[in-house]
């Protein structure tokens, strides 16, 4: 009898325990939805911004322009003194594209490229998430998701395949933090967003900076935005001179 009551007693208490984590998963899906919907909704996005670059020890001051036609391709023109244009890169879903116009050099590797900078894992939706300060909905589609708010400060620590993030939303639900790291490897990326402001109904972070570590490769970038449009027709050119050498 009290091997039998025993039985019983687990069976209710795991159905019990059961209930109370689909309860809880249901409601961090809803809450995270919540989160989502306070996303960029756009088709298109331009920004021209003052931009300090620093590649390992080298630092740089340059003007980046940056256009994305969303879902499809992420632009940058960097100028440097007198405006003259060093480089010019464009991502794509399955590609990653550059122009070294000082060296008057050509790569053209898949997306995977990415990884010498950036963590394994790391989407083309993700990227293109972290560039306008949205939350990546590719991230917060995971059962290892927590959820934690107070009145003016709400944090999402989640891990999803190898990548751990974490997510420090302000009272408008937009991101000041994300930081993002692969499991047992030392890459390590770390993004920030200031100075919000609203451009056509959407609400922008005019101040970004970027951090990614890896094992023997070190890239910030702050940048501070002077001018942003979204859903105006944007043009993406990426033509390769003849003259260019292609380095594999």
């Amino acid at each position: 009898m009290i091997v039998l009551l025993s039985g019983c007693h687990s069976k209710k208490n795991a159905a019990s325990r059961k209930k109370n984590m689909s309860k809880g998963t249901i409601e961090n899906n809803n809450v995270i939805k919540t989160f989502e919907v306070s996303n960029l909704n756009y088709f298109t996005f331009s920004g021209k911004a003052k931009a300090k670059v620093s590649l390992n020890k080298a630092s740089h001051d340059v003007t980046a322009n940056i256009r994305i036609q969303k879902d499809k391709a992420i632009w940058i023109s960097v100028t440097a003194l007198l405006g003259i244009e060093v480089a010019r890169v464009l991502i794509t879903p399955d590609s990653v594209k550059i122009l070294n116009k000082l060296q008057s050099t050509y790569i053209s590797k898949p997306f995977s490229y990415i990884y010498n900078y950036t963590s394994e894992g790391v989407t083309f939706d993700i990227l293109q998430d972290l560039l306008v300060g949205n939350i990546s909905s590719n991230l917060l589609r995971t059962e290892n998701v927590q959820v934690a708010s107070s009145e003016d400060d709400v944090q999402i620590i989640g891990i999803k395949d190898d990548l751990t993030f974490n997510y420090g939303l302000n009272e408008s639900h937009r991101p000041y933090l994300f930081k993002l790291t692969e499991n047992g490897v030392n890459q390590n990326m770390e993004a920030t967003y200031r100075n919000y402001t609203t451009v056509n109904g959407h609400g922008f972070p005019q101040v970004f900076s970027l951090q990614a570590q890896g094992d023997n490769i070190e890239v910030k970038a702050n940048l501070e935005y002077s001018k942003l449009e979204f859903n105006e027709n944007v043009e993406i050119p990426f033509a390769v001179p003849s003259r260019y050498k292609v380095i594999n």
